[in-house]
């Protein structure tokens, strides 16, 4: 024990340990001071920009009020009107009655995939008359290419001028106008005498409603029932109509030579079609009536008539394309009324998800870039137009020239039906009359 008290104990020093309040760093709170320097300053920068597009000559020289980095200041609405719409489901009834009916007009175009349909389609047209067109259009193409460079390329390919060829077929040898159908018994022409319901066989075959006329040779007077048909193989056997039987036969046989396909709707009472280009990677407006083809500037521009809603349907889903036929909603827009715009988003992805529910993941993402390169492409439509516009407004005028290197695809005049029917839109700005003799007016049933 002796030993053990005096033996001396050696102590090893211990390092100087630093005061914690050195070593330690509450970082939350570093995190929230660098997030409220940020906030204020980005709030400073939008305070600052909402002034300055808002100053007047008189305020130019005050000075600005100094803002507070200790308080967020929110944005004036100036600088909140681009926020993106975010879609909105329908509540009130006219916006419900809306869905209602483009849910309904989403089905048009997958009557299209019918395998026997579109057998018998094939069946009516000349293959050999199409493919040897879209041939020599095909080579008269190459060759204009490569006559400026090795690298350029053809403007259309060929599937491309396969449908080109298709429609002069379709417009010139297949279809027939008709504006009042003449007399079965005599020939003359008929009278329109106004609606009946459609009898049980012209109802089996797609008939929505019946137009009824008479004869106009006093001896005769027999009366003439015009079934306009929603079957697409009761009008192909027809052959005869006006603007939706030919859109839809025609879109019908696009799609039977292999053609992604969309059936338009307007509101303004027009169809049409559009056919997707795998050449050129986009979507090409086709009028069937007009034998137009990526003329999307025709009604807006080339007939004068001013159009709110432009939505195209396929088997794929919807897409609102009105930026692309009405480049300049000023003088050639109407007014969107039928519903909100965020409501209008939730429709169409509504649609979309109806129709791609059954398509794999990689059609899925193939599917969306599409949709992703379609919407920066109607973008760009309405950039074009207003550039556009202010060439035109910069530009001095010439005499016989153009305005400038921006191409206007605008026909001279519209060249359905007859030339009475073509005088009378013409005149009217793409109506006709009401009365029977040719097709009314716009929003009034000229379909």
């Amino acid at each position: 024990m002796a030993d053990g008290n005096n033996r001396h104990h050696h102590t090893i020093p211990r390092k100087p340990v630093r005061s914690r309040q050195h070593v330690d760093i509450d970082v939350v709170d570093l995190t929230n001071r660098f997030e409220r320097m940020l906030s204020a300053r980005r709030m400073t920068e939008l305070a600052e920009r909402a002034r300055s597009r808002s100053s007047t000559p008189a305020n130019d020289h005050s000075s600005p009020r100094p803002v507070s980095t200790h308080q967020r200041v929110p944005p004036p609405y100036s600088s909140l009107r681009n926020i993106p719409k975010f879609a909105t489901p329908a509540r009130d009834h006219q916006s419900q009655r809306f869905r209602s009916m483009l849910i309904a007009a989403s089905t048009t175009p997958c009557k299209y995939e019918n395998p026997g349909l579109l057998d018998e389609a094939l069946a009516e047209v000349p293959l050999d008359r199409i493919y040897g067109e879209a041939d020599e259009e095909s080579q008269l193409l190459q060759a204009q290419a490569a006559s400026i460079s090795d690298r350029e390329k053809p403007q259309w390919g060929y599937h491309d001028c396969v449908i080109r060829a298709l429609l002069r077929w379709f417009k010139r040898s297949f279809m027939t106008w008709v504006n009042n159908p003449p007399c079965e018994i005599c020939g003359m022409p008929t009278i329109a005498v106004g609606m009946t319901p459609p009898d049980q066989d012209e109802r089996a075959r797609g008939a929505f409603r019946v137009e009824l006329y008479q004869c106009s040779a006093a001896e005769c007077r027999a009366y003439e029932r015009f079934p306009r048909y929603g079957d697409v193989w009761a009008i192909m056997k027809s052959r005869r109509g006006r603007v939706g039987e030919w859109a839809n036969c025609f879109t019908m046989l696009c799609r039977a030579l292999g053609s992604r396909v969309r059936w338009v709707w307007n509101q303004e009472d027009h169809v049409w079609t559009e056919v997707y280009s795998e050449h050129q990677k986009r979507w090409i407006h086709v009028d069937a009536c007009e034998e137009a083809w990526d003329t999307p500037r025709l009604y807006a521009e080339g007939w004068g008539k001013r159009m709110s809603y432009v939505i195209a349907f396929s088997n794929e889903g919807c897409t609102d394309v009105t930026r692309r036929y009405v480049r300049n909603p000023v003088t050639h827009g109407a007014e969107r009324n039928r519903c909100p715009e965020e409501v209008l988003m939730y429709i169409i992805n509504e649609i979309r998800q109806m129709r791609r529910e059954g398509l794999s993941k990689e059609e899925k993402r193939r599917i969306i870039r599409e949709d992703q390169r379609e919407e920066r492409e109607l973008r760009d439509c309405l950039v074009f137009s207003l550039t556009s516009e202010l060439e035109k407004s910069l530009a001095p005028r010439s005499h016989g020239g153009s305005s400038g290197s921006l191409e206007i695809k605008v026909p001279a005049r519209a060249t359905t039906g007859t030339e009475a029917y073509r005088r009378v839109r013409e005149q009217n700005g793409g109506g006709g009359q009401q009365d029977g003799q040719h097709p009314p007016r716009e929003g009034e049933g000229r379909r």
